[in-house]
């Protein structure tokens, strides 16, 4: 057999040479579209790598990203990686002292910001590391604004100036397969964000392994609109699956409102389209807010981050035709580890009973690998009742943190600790029940913050709900119900409280119930639990 090494450049070199047809849509703030093909953001991204390169960007260096889904996004996520370089995608929506510390931490030589964050950037310029070159705006000129603070304390570039005359074909380097392509960051919910760094063997097998058919099953014909954020976990990988498929790409840029996605799906023709539960229950209610909204051809939707309601997934399948894919991950595992497709043992179940348990994580795809301890190190029973911590090893998952190889969440025999206290059933389907850090332990047993949450979001009242412990001074811990009601709706405590009756045990059922204006969340779109659990520390049940 010959040997070619997994590269990105591979990747967009296929979409290039045998997908010229397919196209690449991008949103503007102003709603107006630009188009591209394949050939053209090949083109564009040759053109980056010769500039970057005739700066003395070398193999290695941490190069950095401040943007949206847009094509100049796209086209320095394969410019970069494909010529030895890494690509550091920064989350837009960390606190300005988490960008700081990650910009320092990466080391990063250079950074490229959307024009609309560029104000952001500016406010950070006193917390820049030293590392740093020059700051590139993904745009032209006109793009800068002419007191941007920036000026005369950094290099400050526009991105269509600097590779306009470069070059649009790029011998790209035979690189390593092993070697760095990219790095993401944690969310950092519990102290500082850490680094994962992928190579491009983990990147390409990654991208290749989502196309299968209980993944993304996206193929040529597709059309695919990741809503996750390029900048989260590289858009679960889509970039590079759609890629290697040879799809469309629709970019949505940083307007997800429920009326611009839609626009997009409608006039696009999206077939394809992955996002946060939160992005998906948004665009339920403004469908449902109008009766004629419909879709002309519904989409295949993944749904990943944290679990969706099987209310949601329900109004979405018998009111709009949509499916909804389950799926779970973690930037530690590129992401992705588990969906929840069908399998023959649950194949002629009827919508209903598939609903209910399509709230499930989902089994593992085929380079995955799952263990479920107890406290003890003791592996649980497939029963679907017996909890235990995640531990998660494969090819596309980290063996250790960026600068940080000794962090205790990697044992010693390969495997890595996620955190997540999980079920696993006779199907080989987990479920997430709680966080390590967010399980309730009341009275020595443990409580599902998880599950009391998705079961309340069924209330016809709740818009959405947190469950956190609380000190109890016989019971140790009891769960608190923070309660965000839908506009217009008044309902009270006992009234919540007794949706739960028949559906939990007793002892599961909150002590107490909280309305609340809204509820704070992570950069990510997670409940910031966190947070909460600060904000109610003196609170005592009984």
């Amino acid at each position: 057999m010959q040997d070619r090494p997994l590269l990105i450049s591979s990747l967009l070199d296929h979409a290039a040479r045998n997908h010229a047809g397919a196209k690449i849509v991008s949103a503007r703030p102003d709603g107006s579209l630009v188009r591209h093909t394949w050939p053209e953001i090949a083109a564009r991204a040759a053109q980056l790598a010769h500039a970057l390169t005739a700066r003395g960007v070398q193999r290695g260096e941490r190069i950095a990203t401040l943007a949206w889904n847009e094509h100049h996004h796209l086209e320095a996520y394969y410019g970069i990686s494909a010529m030895g370089a890494v690509l550091h995608t920064v989350n837009a929506r960390l606190f300005p002292g988490q960008i700081a510390y990650i910009l320092a931490d990466a080391a990063d030589t250079h950074l490229l910001v959307d024009p609309t964050l560029l104000a952001g950037a500016a406010a950070l310029a006193d917390q820049l590391p030293p590392s740093l070159r020059a700051i590139i705006v993904m745009g032209t000129e006109a793009d800068i604004p002419a007191d941007c603070p920036l000026r005369g304390r950094f290099e400050l570039l526009a991105q269509e100036s600097l590779i306009a005359g470069q070059p649009t074909q790029f011998d790209w380097p035979e690189l390593d397969e092993r070697s760095a392509s990219s790095l993401c960051y944690t969310s950092g919910t519990t102290g500082e964000p850490k680094g994962v760094l992928y190579s491009h063997r983990s990147t390409v097998i990654h991208a290749i392994s989502t196309l299968q058919k209980d993944c993304f099953a996206i193929g040529a014909a597709d059309v695919v609109m990741p809503v996750v954020p390029m900048f989260h976990v590289n858009a679960w990988g889509i970039p590079y699956s759609a890629a290697a498929a040879g799809a469309s790409l629709v970019l949505p840029g940083s307007k997800l409102d429920p009326a611009s996605l839609y626009r997009l799906i409608e006039e696009e023709g999206v077939t394809f389209s992955a996002g946060v539960p939160t992005i998906w229950t948004a665009l339920l209610n403004w469908l449902r807010a109008e009766p004629g909204r419909r879709f002309a051809t519904p989409p295949r939707l993944v749904v990943g981050g944290t679990a969706l309601p099987t209310a949601i997934n329900a109004g979405f399948l018998k009111e709009y035709g949509v499916s909804i894919l389950h799926a779970w991950g973690m930037t530690e595992i590129s992401p992705l580890g588990t969906t929840n497709a069908r399998k023959p043992e649950n194949a002629d179940w009827d919508a209903d009973r598939f609903l209910d348990y399509a709230r499930k994580q989902g089994r593992p795809l085929f380079g995955v690998e799952l263990r479920i301890r107890d406290g003890a190190g003791a592996e649980i029973p497939h029963d679907g009742v017996a909890f235990g911590e995640l531990e998660v090893r494969g090819p596309w998952a980290a063996a250790a943190y960026f600068n940080r190889p000794d962090d205790a969440a990697f044992t010693a025999d390969g495997w890595f600790r996620t955190g997540d206290v999980v079920t696993m059933d006779d199907l080989g389907c987990i479920e997430i029940v709680d966080r390590a850090k967010d399980v309730i332990k009341s009275g020595g047993e443990w409580i599902s913050s998880i599950t009391l949450e998705n079961l309340i979001m069924g209330h016809p009242a709740v818009q959405e709900a947190a469950v956190i412990a609380i000190a109890h001074p016989k019971w140790d811990e009891r769960p608190l119900l923070l309660v965000q009601p839908k506009p217009g709706m008044t309902p009270s405590a006992a009234e919540i409280l007794a949706y739960y009756d028949g559906k939990v045990a007793k002892w599961w059922i909150p002590d107490a119930v909280e309305f609340v204006e809204s509820l704070p969340h992570t950069a990510t779109g997670k409940l910031w639990k966190a947070d909460l659990k600060t904000r109610y520390q003196g609170r005592v049940a009984g």
